[in-house]
């Protein structure tokens, strides 16, 4: 790894130092903070201990967009060496930049965690996030240049190529959303090649919440070590937090630069390490575009370091607060009808939710995929398998779909696990 501090003692002075000066960067230079500030009464010079940062207003998606494209800078956009940006498919995308020494920073924290995950110079790196816009394959592309490795920029899509070239090109690491890297597999299954007769050791797993149970899934079907990795654009892309590969209990934010919270989703309270919240991020370190207490909707734990124990760990992300469906007064995530689904033999983490409203009530179906063809009384057994688990476990009746394999479209990045067919007028 590059230099940090060793102790929490040494960390938390860091801390303090560039978050003074991120916050007064904020304040200095960009206007929506000076005026979020001067509404909440508060001052950069007001923070004399990192729990001061709890008065400073949260920042949303919204507040990006409304400042859309480069209100957020905080350098003349001439300065700006580089601009990625979401989707923008539920409005206006969220453009964020980079200046040459935040992309430097990026390739840094980027290179530290190939390496957490067990990944070493020399290593051969497939990457099969998307590049472009989205900051995933870039952001995957400079870290492990940066490490040292070889890197097979592939991006995402042409499945029979990825298998080809993973073939032909033997890698040690595949860089991938899980979704897709399941796609891959099945690829490799129906072209006859047994997944653990690869090359592949390590797989770095992210931009979209997986439980432990499709960890299970993946390791049992090949022989690689599935470890998680998390960022989002808005704080800086991939790179923010990274699961070890030795121990693989959670991922260790990179708190050297990204400063955490976990904050009540409703009230906006912080949380002690321990309670599941909100993920809340502060950058110490960016120049062209800080962030302060940006909420990423993301649910998650803060824990105590492992694997480094200078920094906190996070959990495994639970859901988003935004991806949650009430279904007859009962919350109800994507990921817990993951967790429950696996648990049936039969089924694939092929699935999507189906919300409904036929009548006055909201319905949630879940269609997933069998994992050969099966007649119809197994389908059936199955069906009323996961309808039991999920009442018995989450509280909710669901209906239940099992389709023929591969029926379900596949992911080329993120995976959509929920389809929202309600007329809400």
């Amino acid at each position: 790894m590059d230099n940090v501090v060793s102790s929490v003692e040494e960390l938390r002075a860091q801390q303090l130092e560039r978050l003074r000066w991120s916050l007064r960067h904020a304040y200095d230079h960009v206007p929506h903070y000076r005026g979020a500030f001067d509404a909440a009464g508060v001052h950069p010079d007001d923070v004399h201990e990192l729990a001061d940062l709890s008065r400073f207003p949260f920042t949303a998606k919204a507040d990006l967009r409304d400042n859309y494209p480069f209100g957020m800078f905080a350098v003349p956009r001439e300065q700006v060496s580089r601009i990625h940006a979401s989707s923008g498919t539920t409005g206006k995308p969220t453009v964020v930049g980079y200046t040459r020494e935040d992309i430097d920073t990026w390739a840094e924290v980027m290179a530290r965690s190939i390496e957490a995950a067990g990944g070493r110079p020399g290593d051969m790196v497939h990457i099969a996030y998307g590049y472009g816009l989205f900051t995933g394959g870039i952001g995957a592309h400079y870290g492990a240049e940066r490490l040292g490795c070889t890197v097979v920029p592939v991006s995402g899509g042409m499945t029979e190529r990825q298998v080809q070239l993973i073939q032909d090109f033997r890698p040690r690491i595949i860089m991938v959303t899980p979704s897709y890297f399941l796609a891959i597999l099945d690829e490799m299954e129906a072209q006859g090649i047994d997944p653990k007769d690869t090359s592949l050791e390590i797989g770095i797993f992210g931009a979209e919440p997986w439980t432990e149970q499709m960890r299970e899934e993946v390791q049992r079907r090949s022989n690689l070590r599935a470890v998680d990795i998390y960022g989002l654009s808005e704080v800086m892309g991939p790179g923010v937090s990274q699961e070890s590969g030795q121990t693989q209990d959670g991922l260790h934010v990179w708190e050297d630069h990204f400063y955490p919270e976990v904050v009540d989703p409703i009230t906006g309270e912080v949380l002690p390490d321990g309670e599941e919240g909100e993920l809340v991020f502060t950058s110490l370190t960016k120049q062209a575009m800080p962030v302060v207490r940006y909420r990423t909707r993301d649910l998650t734990t803060l824990l105590p370091g492992t694997a480094y124990p200078q920094f906190r760990r996070m959990a495994k992300i639970t859901g988003r607060s935004d991806d949650m469906m009430i279904v007859r007064g009962v919350n109800v995530f994507p990921s817990q009808i993951e967790e429950h689904l696996l648990a049936i033999e039969g089924l694939t983490p092929h699935y999507l939710c189906v919300l409904t409203r036929p009548g006055r009530m909201d319905e949630l179906t879940v269609q997933v995929e069998s994992a050969h063809p099966t007649d119809e009384a197994a389908r059936a057994a199955m069906a009323s398998a996961l309808r039991s688990r999920v009442k018995d476990h989450v509280g909710v009746t669901i209906a239940v779909e099992v389709l023929a394999p591969h029926a379900l479209e596949r992911s080329l990045g993120k995976a959509k696990r929920i389809s929202d067919r309600r007329d809400l007028r």
